[in-house]
């Protein structure tokens, strides 16, 4: 099978960001997206083309366009969430983002009527149902088909410093997880997500889906729902594996790693070096510290198995990349991590809310909507 890789310049970057429905009095999901699509479609009766639905009702998914820099992305997302705000805000529901809703029940969710869909839960059942789940993505534009699995790879090293960094889903169902990302592990349970295999070569990607087309396991590589993969469409590597960010500025810090670790790795690919990798028990180690642990990990370095603690970690990743960060216009973007840091996660501040209003999780809800609109810098 041949799955040919669009043509896109190096380094541009483009986010999607998932945002969750909920009512304002009682915080619970509502499933009111289609009304809210229909109220900002096109006037031949299509979905906005960057405000999109997605698997349940009770979600809109935004899109940025193709842009050069993080903070014009951040930017592009806000003014479409303020547009979402313009149907929701009269209708008495809120958004709020996070890796998963603390209370909601997942048999309680409407699924959105489409033909994916639908073939996806007929295939999945049970767990494709429980996909209560909200994710953030960023794509990376790839100039030279041939670094697409290199990169892939290479991003692995960093898996659970992001995992770490965006966890916000201590909460699932009503009970608390112990985990600083249950989503990650959630998302795993379907048959073609989580961890990537360590390609090398395109042909062994082609290889791969021709073998799942074949036996009917997917009908095309856009259902390989890696936490990080080729996007051949665009002409990326897409980064999946963040939960829901809270915050534009969340948003903003995550993406500029990725930009700037992406940036850095083409660079070097081009220069004859390829990007370290992890052994892939190393790997999965890391993403289940990362999402157990949170911000408290000890992480995986290298192939000889040194390890550190992942908030040590980030701190110096921001000084290495400010270099690179300055180039790509993102430097005060990257600089939000350190403020992340002293600030806490968001699943360390969702736990402190609860903690602090006597377990409430309609508590922990109404701070996640205050976040989303004020800010994690506006109180």
């Amino acid at each position: 099978m041949q799955i040919d890789f669009a043509a896109s310049e190096r380094s541009t970057v483009g986010i999607e960001w998932e945002l969750a429905l909920v009512d304002s009095s009682s915080g619970d999901l509502v499933h009111i997206a289609q009304e809210v699509l229909e109220a900002l479609g096109t006037p031949d009766g299509g979905e906005h083309p960057q405000i999109t639905h997605e698997l349940l009702l009770n979600t809109v998914e935004l899109i940025s366009r193709v842009h050069r820099t993080v903070p014009d992305a951040v930017a592009e997302l806000s003014e479409l969430m303020q547009l979402v705000r313009t149907v929701t805000d009269p209708l008495g529901v809120e958004l709020m983002c996070a890796g998963t809703h603390p209370f909601a029940q997942w048999f309680d969710q409407k699924v959105t009527p489409n033909e994916r869909y639908d073939r996806l839960l007929d295939r999945t059942q049970w767990w494709g149902r429980q996909m209560m789940i909200w994710g953030m993505h960023v794509h990376v534009g790839i100039d030279d088909r041939a670094k697409a699995l290199p990169i892939v790879n290479g991003l692995l090293t960093y898996y659970p410093h992001l995992q770490a960094l965006s966890a916000s889903s201590p909460f699932w169902a009503g009970a608390k997880t112990g985990y600083a990302s249950n989503r990650a592990l959630m998302f795993q349970q379907l048959p073609t997500a989580g961890l990537p295999w360590q390609f090398r070569d395109w042909t062994d990607y082609e290889e791969y889906v021709q073998d799942l087309v074949n036996t009917g396991t997917v009908q095309d590589y856009s259902e390989v729902r890696w936490d990080i993969r080729p996007s051949p469409r665009w002409g990326t590597v897409e980064m999946r594996a963040c939960d829901g960010l809270s915050t534009a500025e969340e948003v903003g810090a995550v993406a500029a790693i990725i930009h700037c670790l992406v940036d850095r790795m083409s660079g070097r690919l081009d220069d004859g070096i390829e990007p370290a990798t992890l052994q892939p028990w190393f790997v999965r180690e890391n993403k289940w510290r990362g999402a157990r642990y949170g911000m408290d990990a000890d992480v995986i370095l290298n192939a000889a198995g040194d390890e550190r603690h992942v908030t040590d970690e980030l701190r110096d990743l921001v000084v290495d990349l400010s270099p690179i960060a300055e180039r790509l216009g993102c430097l005060e973007q990257l600089a939000t991590v350190d403020l992340i840091i002293e600030r806490g996660a968001s699943y360390q501040r969702q736990l402190r809310v609860a903690e602090q209003n006597g377990g409430s999780l309609q508590a922990v809800v109404g701070s996640l909507t205050h976040e989303l609109r004020n800010g994690l810098s506006g109180g």
